[in-house]
């Protein structure tokens, strides 16, 4: 039975996690709702975003490998500089993205967490989350990858550092930010899930230590194993649905399931 609880779990951080509606408020919504501890295991939750990172480093495997070629190309090549210099500036555009959040994770960490379980907040948060997908239903810039500017990235990474609580989704309010500065939506949507690996590599390396030293590794090593799976296998599906849906400007019919989860939890939780 406890097998299929770390499935569960997986599933639904590996179907929630590309898609602009929060993981962290969905897995904070479960926990409550069904008083499982199983919720408090900071391990499995980075197993599970493990195996999230692995579906997405997947799909842009050609995009990384080419981004990464690039960066250290353009700096140890000089005579190539040229023929490098737009990734380059791609790799700086996902580095100047990142520094935000970066930075609000390490300072605000603690209050962060300690919001997790205030229920208020969290349908307050998927409010805004459905109030900011709502706006940018018609949003479809012209800018493609290699037209995004320092600017953009900038106000993008400030955007990204609000989705630190729970309940305001990461990836929704990258494609907000992404959309309002006129970028198109494949644009969008790429640049979205290059800013996540970051994060995701971020967060993931500043819990393995205590996952290591937890002592439990060996124990839970199976059903960490299938939540892990669990995650990967559906984050896949998921982005792949995702893709279509902001290709097609359908990305508003996420604000309708927000607003709605946003209502059940003010009233059910008050």
């Amino acid at each position: 039975m406890d097998y299929l609880i770390y499935i569960i779990l997986g599933i639904i951080q590996g179907f929630t996690e590309p898609l602009p509606i929060s993981s962290s408020g969905h897995l904070v919504l479960i926990k409550n709702l069904f008083n499982t501890n199983m919720l408090n295991d900071v391990n499995f939750e980075i197993v599970v975003n493990f195996g999230s990172f692995i579906a997405i480093f997947l799909i842009f495997w050609k995009d990384i490998f080419k981004l990464l070629t690039a960066f250290f190309g353009y700096i140890f090549q000089k005579k190539k500089r040229k023929e490098y210099q737009k990734d380059f500036k791609y790799c700086l555009l996902i580095i100047l993205g990142s520094i935000p959040v970066g930075i609000a994770g390490l300072l605000f960490k603690d209050t962060v967490d300690a919001w997790s379980g205030n229920m208020t907040l969290l349908g307050i948060s998927f409010m805004i989350t459905a109030f900011m997908l709502f706006l940018v239903r018609k949003c479809n810039g012209k800018k493609e990858d290699y037209d995004i500017t320092y600017k953009d990235a900038i106000i993008i990474g400030l955007m990204q550092m609000v989705a630190l609580i729970p309940g305001i989704s990461r990836s929704g309010t990258v494609l907000v930010g992404c959309l309002l500065c006129k970028i198109s939506r494949k644009a969008s949507l790429k640049y979205t899930f290059m800013l996540y690996l970051p994060v995701s590599v971020a967060s993931m390396g500043l819990g393995v230590v205590d996952l290591l030293e937890s002592g439990n590794l060996a124990t839970l090593f199976i059903p960490y194993t299938l939540g892990l799976i669990a995650a990967g296998i559906v984050t896949y599906f998921s982005y792949r649905w995702l893709s279509k849906l902001v290709q097609n400007g359908k990305l508003w019919k996420f604000s309708i399931y927000c607003f709605f989860l946003s209502l059940f939890v003010l009233f059910y939780f008050r």
